[in-house]
């Protein structure tokens, strides 16, 4: 598939777009401020624990107060694996504070080479509905024209609503979009939803398309 071909691409938020900076030392301080003292390993299995129980549920999160559950029942199940002794209502805003997203490297530079061949963009991401603030405050939400997260569509991918709405919201036909994603659930979503797929990383991803 070449740029001619297309009139859009769909990113994938978590691994594609966006990566996590290693929040263990954070957590620890956290945890240390707090009185709980806890080791780096120890602190890493717990978080690998919430992670687990957040991403089948991320969708669960559709508007404010349902985010607010979800965090907290997340830093419930953190705080469960190291048995510190802290209320979770009282962690969750140190814990959230420890979760520090960035780009992934050469997704800044793809996007403008697709932005330059006049395409349509959106993001479709298994998150909560915190994602477009998430964008926001990286200074990524002006460079899509669509977010479009689980929580908003009701359902995961690959699911194909989270697919559906994207392109519905852009007008563009499912036979002229490209999604890139790093996970089966992006490469069967899109199959299913009539896309193209191409794997991350997307700096390689938008290099094949020239």
């Amino acid at each position: 598939m070449r740029f001619a071909d297309l009139e859009a691409v769909t990113v994938d938020g978590f691994g594609t777009l966006l990566e996590l900076e290693d929040p263990v030392p954070r957590l620890v301080q956290a945890l240390a401020d707090g009185g709980v003292r806890r080791s780096p390993s120890d602190v890493a299995g717990a978080f690998a624990k919430e992670a687990a129980h957040y991403r089948p549920r991320a969708h669960l999160a559709r508007d404010a107060a349902g985010l607010e559950r979800l965090r907290r029942d997340c830093v419930q199940v953190f705080l469960d694996a190291l048995a510190a002794p802290l209320e979770p209502e009282e962690f969750v805003e140190p814990f959230m504070a420890a979760l520090v997203f960035r780009p992934v490297e050469g997704a800044i530079d793809a996007l403008a080479t697709l932005r330059q061949h006049d395409l349509k963009l959106a993001v479709v991401s298994n998150w909560d509905c915190s994602l477009p603030e998430r964008l926001e405050m990286l200074g990524l939400s002006e460079s899509f024209d669509v977010i479009v997260s689980s929580a908003e569509a009701g359902v995961p991918k690959p699911e194909l609503q989270p697919f559906l709405l994207a392109l519905e919201r852009l007008r563009v036909p499912a036979g002229r979009a490209l999604h890139v994603g790093d996970e089966d659930v992006d490469e069967q979503g899109a199959a299913a939803a009539g896309m193209s797929f191409a794997p991350a990383p997307l700096a390689t991803a938008v290099a094949t398309l020239a």
